[in-house]
């Protein structure tokens, strides 16, 4: 098990690498919407949040989802395999279902007012960049983490699926939060399977109508299918949910307060 934990954390972190530096170069050379607030202060903070997540995790859980996934296998748990489907088809099933459960976890957070104190960090970035997708509250993530585990091992996931599907999410929610614009005649084209940077920037809006839609985070169908989807926003956007306050706001010691306290 151990072997498999180190050959995820190798392959997580190299396609991490890999994305986060060539979307932050394509926003340094043709930037969407240029931002008057200093990258410094919020790309130290937003990425410290990484080493703060990653830390919480790790105290939290013995394994994470690859691992259960894993473990799942050895003990014949679930429902993929007593179904006897094809290992692409299952592969290919599993990450249908998991991006769905990521998708239904999101409505959720927006919806409960407690989940929402702790997502709304994300939120309360005043400008929008890859470094904002690093941007989620330590509990969130130990939430969301566990709601992942429990999912893999009811269904049985294939630890290579559960692999894929990490992976993927990642690198999805880099490219979706970059601060870069895609053709104008690709983009429409793109949003009807997969999210777009156009698409989540709606998302992240100050009127509360956009923030809660478009909430997928990989494929774009589910908010196709349950008509929770904003083609466009009905104004210039603006970040931040009226969180912005000082720069001081953006420190990571104020961000880890900041679900509780008042608005």
């Amino acid at each position: 098990m151990q072997q498999i934990s180190l050959s995820e954390d190798t392959v997580r972190l190299l396609v991490f690498l890999g994305v986060l530096a060539g979307m932050a170069a394509w926003e340094f050379a043709a930037p969407h919407r240029r931002s008057e607030i200093p990258r410094l202060i919020r790309w130290t903070n937003n990425l410290a949040l990484i080493a703060v997540d990653t830390l919480a995790l790790r105290l939290v859980f013995p394994m994470l989802a690859t691992g259960a996934a894993l473990l799942a296998q050895n003990q014949g748990w679930g429902l993929f395999p007593a179904l006897g489907l094809p290992a692409a088809a299952t592969v290919i099933a599993e990450i249908l279902v998991l991006d769905f459960v990521i998708w239904g976890q999101h409505v959720v957070f927006h919806k409960v007012p407690a989940l929402w104190r702790l997502h709304r960090m994300h939120h309360s970035d005043p400008a929008m960049d890859v470094t904002t997708a690093l941007r989620f509250h330590p509990l969130e993530i130990v939430v969301s983490m566990a709601l992942k585990i429990g999912v893999v091992m009811a269904l049985g996931a294939p630890p290579l699926a559960v692999l894929v599907f990490e992976v993927l999410l990642n690198a999805t929610a880099l490219f979706t939060h970059s601060n870069v614009a895609l053709p104008a005649r690709l983009e429409p084209v793109l949003r009807r399977v997969i999210v777009t940077p156009e698409m989540h920037r709606i998302h992240h809006s100050e009127r509360r109508a956009e923030t809660d839609s478009n909430y997928g985070f990989a494929l774009s169908i589910w908010d196709h299918l349950f008509r929770t989807h904003t083609a466009q926003a009905k104004g210039p956007i603006r970040f931040g949910i009226g969180l912005h306050g000082a720069a001081r706001d953006q420190w990571l010691d104020r961000l880890l307060l900041q679900p509780f306290r008042r608005r």
